[in-house]
């Protein structure tokens, strides 16, 4: 008569460690998303703005959920390589007063 041996691991604390290890892991990973999620939001604005302005409501819809894609992709990308944000430039030449209001020359 065989019988089949089966092998198996301990129960104990290695499968705790292991899932526990896992855990942590994932926790960590998932921290720089919560930066990318703006990109989600300010896409689906824009986006539903846009598509409003050009193509009334239906355009709104369907311009919040390609922005929103869109959106999060571009934030997932740049937070990834470390590509800093585009700010805003003055189309003028100015200069910024003591409480870093920028004011055009002319």
């Amino acid at each position: 008569m065989n019988k089949a041996r089966v092998a198996a691991m301990p129960a104990g604390l290695p499968v705790r460690l292991l899932f526990a290890a896992a855990a942590i892991l994932l926790a960590l990973l998932s921290l720089p998303q919560a930066g990318h999620a703006q990109g989600i939001v300010r896409g689906a604005q824009e986006g539903s703005y846009e598509g409003n302005r050009i193509a009334g409501p239906v355009g709104g819809a369907v311009g919040g959920v390609v922005g929103a894609g869109v959106g999060g992709a571009v934030g997932a990308v740049e937070g990834v390589l470390g590509i800093p944000h585009r700010h805003y430039r003055h189309r003028c030449r100015g200069y910024y007063d003591g409480y870093h209001h920028f004011h055009c020359y002319r």
